[in-house]
């Protein structure tokens, strides 16, 4: 191809090409040194670009949860919870003859039931004025005082056996051990204003405030000249933030908590915090690999819903396959489940699966997928949910020492942590439950699990007639291995039992 011919101008320079029409490729072979693919300025795809906003959703969740201003990067973190209302009896009661017995408790249960307090003790019969047995009209025991030996309450029967029909005493029946009993409320008599007052005494745990910081710094050369793709200080900004966003989030999940001291060069010795994320400060866990059907997302939905700390919503923040699970369930045997989207209020567009105990809203939380966890999740309360701050977030803007260069940044300094025991990690991805944590898994089969280890609790989706004759769909059991290896279980689904 011949050399395009350009002819001078006025002023001597060659900036005239005679007889050629103002193309993109003319123009570019006109240029020495500049070949036609390199003339044009590349075209970028702004929607990759820019970072989406819903991909850091625990961090906006974050910022929409309970703030509450502290003055120290640790905080003592009480995760209150409601009262235990079941108590467990340790030994038989046997002695059928006495009026007044101790009622032997689990150590950790002996001093909850104070004087005058009332208990309905599950499974026991109680009796009726002429002295038969009342089938499923449950016995309830009135405490008389505590035994000063072994701390124990002593009882009496309120709808005991009687002798006589008119008889105000009655004796206590046979309680087996392992009895579950309910804490009722107190019966004072006639004139009686004092008891004995309950005293709370939550345990803390610490919470450590992680200070992160986000630095750019822009050259006044940079920012001076034209570029290829059209840089700004604004898009420059917006992409350090949406990174440092996206690897905050990352912390609010997976970080592990510690304080460590730093020599700082010219500012001595300086203590360093990290946070503990959220997903090791869950209490239950539910370990679950395979299938999901409808009858474990309603178990789920009871287990969440109906414990002793009960929130407003469900919030489920699921990795990748887990929503893909939960998405290919067959529902054609349930045309009573309502699955629907919508806008949740915190401006998310959530799947809502409608069950009778409450709603759960399904959103996939990317950072989840690049944590390793993607077929976990974590169905959180949204209103249990603190955001502690020991310096709010702000920007700065200072020119570099001897530097022509600006350097702009935010910094902030906070924690967020669980508040009641509502919360359920879904653990899709590992053999092992986090230590300190209680787990538990779903069962829907009819034959018992094939090689349980000792202690293992299954929620039974289904009647398992392999586990016992009387374990049916809804009930927990633990295995205990040895003859009788399978016990009901009644205990709270809480790491606190």
């Amino acid at each position: 191809m011949e050399k395009i011919m350009k002819s001078t101008g006025t002023a001597g320079l060659e900036t005239q090409v005679n007889g050629m029409a103002a193309t993109v490729s003319a123009a570019a072979e006109a240029t020495d040194g500049i070949g036609g693919g390199n003339f044009i300025e590349s075209d970028i795809d702004e929607e990759l670009f820019r970072f989406n906003s819903d991909d850091t959703p625990l961090m906006n969740l974050m910022l929409r949860a309970k703030r509450v201003k502290v003055n120290s990067p640790e905080v003592e973190h009480y995760m209150i919870d409601e009262a235990r209302s079941q108590l467990t009896v340790a030994a038989d009661v046997d002695d059928e003859q006495k009026m007044q017995v101790v009622l032997p408790l689990e150590a950790q249960d002996q001093s909850l039931p104070r004087p005058y307090s009332t208990l309905l003790v599950k499974g026991v019969d109680g009796f009726s004025a002429e002295g038969r047995r009342t089938p499923g009209k449950e016995l309830m025991l009135f405490v008389v005082s505590v035994d000063p030996t072994t701390n124990n309450p002593v009882v009496r029967a309120v709808n005991g056996k009687r002798d006589q029909g008119d008889s105000e005493f009655t004796t206590v029946p046979m309680i087996p051990a392992g009895t579950k009993v309910v804490v009722l409320a107190n019966s004072l008599y006639e004139t009686q204003k004092e008891v004995d007052p309950d005293l709370i005494v939550p345990q803390p745990t610490k919470v450590y405030l992680q200070k992160r910081g986000m630095n750019q710094v822009v050259s006044d050369y940079f920012e001076s000249q034209r570029k290829r793709i059209p840089f700004s200080k604004a898009i420059i900004a917006e992409q350090a933030i949406a990174n440092f966003k996206v690897r905050g989030n990352r912390t609010l999940w997976a970080g592990r908590a510690g304080k460590f001291k730093m020599n700082v060069p010219r500012m001595g010795f300086q203590y360093v915090y990290c946070t503990e994320g959220l997903r090791w400060q869950f209490k239950r866990e539910l370990m679950h690999k395979g299938k999901w059907t409808v009858e474990k997302i309603i178990a789920l939905a009871k287990m969440f819903f109906t414990g002793e700390d009960v929130p407003k919503t469900a919030l489920l923040l699921a990795g990748k396959n887990l929503l893909e699970q939960i998405q290919c369930i067959d529902f054609s045997k349930h045309p009573e489940i309502q699955i629907s989207t919508k806008i949740n209020p915190l401006g998310w567009s959530v799947t809502n699966f409608h069950t009778v105990f409450g709603d759960i809203e399904i959103k996939r939380e990317p950072t989840l997928d690049r944590l390793g966890w993607s077929n976990s999740g974590a169905l959180i309360g949204e209103n249990r949910l603190v955001h502690y701050v020991y310096s709010s977030e702000h920007s700065f803007s200072d020119r570099v020492e001897g530097e022509e260069a600006t350097r702009n940044g935010i910094l902030i300094w906070d924690a967020l942590a669980l508040k009641g025991s509502c919360h359920i990690w879904i653990d899709g991805d590992s053999d092992q439950p986090t230590e300190g944590s209680f787990s538990f898994q779903l069962w829907g089969e009819n034959s018992a699990p094939d090689s349980p280890e000792l202690g293992d609790i299954y929620y039974l989706t289904e009647d398992c007639p392999g586990i016992s004759a009387g374990a049916k769909a809804g009930q927990v059991w633990k295995y205990n291995g040895g003859d009788d290896a399978w016990e009901i279980y009644t205990g709270e689904l809480s790491a606190n039992v």
